[in-house]
């Protein structure tokens, strides 16, 4: 049985296992592409920024082919987070509720739910890591096309190409730690890893954490 199956007025036994659909083969897949492009640009972009971190480059075949390979990965990326942009950004709006959200952080992490107002498909804080996750990805290819030398020499100042270094770097160890939060918070609140494996949540943890959003699924309303 799913929330879509249960109808005003049909009756669910306690121990009917009451799933939630949250996300769609396509999503989930799209996102494990994205996570899995950024863990190896993290690894890739640590080793090229110091030579302490040199010898990750044996997980890639060694120093040159660390160097050609980043950039590429850092495209796939830009195209599969584009992806994710275009099946989540209306869900990532911000609404009055998230404000109110924020301003009970200390709820949210002593674990007082009760006291938070109800939230859609995301609360304020996925929809922070969403929009600082767009943001940085932009910066990132952006920053990354002036230094890729072996295609886009020519078109950029020497000037240019070391201001393109430092604003990457600095996106590049913002968008580590947006990530790391991102990580710990999905194994922080129970469930959370299982939607984006399996698909699907359970009725209680749907009713927990995102109340507003199971009201509209079982309303009827369209994500």
């Amino acid at each position: 049985m799913t929330a879509y199956d249960v109808e005003p007025g049909d009756s669910v036994h306690a121990g009917d296992p009451v799933t939630v659909d949250r996300y769609t083969t396509g999503a989930r897949a799209n996102h494990w592409i994205t996570a899995t492009c950024l863990v190896l640009l993290a690894l890739s972009g640590l080793a090229l920024f110091s030579p302490w971190l040199y010898f990750i480059t044996a997980m890639f075949g060694g120093g040159q082919t660390t160097r050609a390979i980043h950039p590429w990965i850092g495209v796939v990326l830009f195209f599969s987070f584009a992806g994710l942009f275009i099946r989540f950004w209306r869900a990532n709006l911000w609404k009055a509720e998230d404000g109110t959200w924020l301003a009970r952080l200390r709820d949210v992490l002593s674990g007082h739910e009760e006291r938070l107002p109800e939230v859609g498909k995301y609360n304020a804080g996925q929809k922070v890591v969403f929009w600082l996750m767009s943001i940085l990805i932009i910066v990132l290819i952006s920053s990354g096309l002036v230094m890729w030398d072996q295609y886009f020499y020519g078109y950029t100042t020497i000037e240019q190409k070391r201001i393109a270094v430092l604003v990457h770097s600095m996106a590049a160890i913002t968008i580590i730690c947006v990530w790391i939060v991102h990580v710990y918070a999905a194994i922080w609140v129970r469930g959370t890893i299982g939607a984006m494996t399996r698909g699907q949540v359970t009725g209680g943890w749907a009713w927990r954490h995102h109340r507003k959003w199971l009201r509209e699924l079982v309303g009827g309303k369209s994500n």
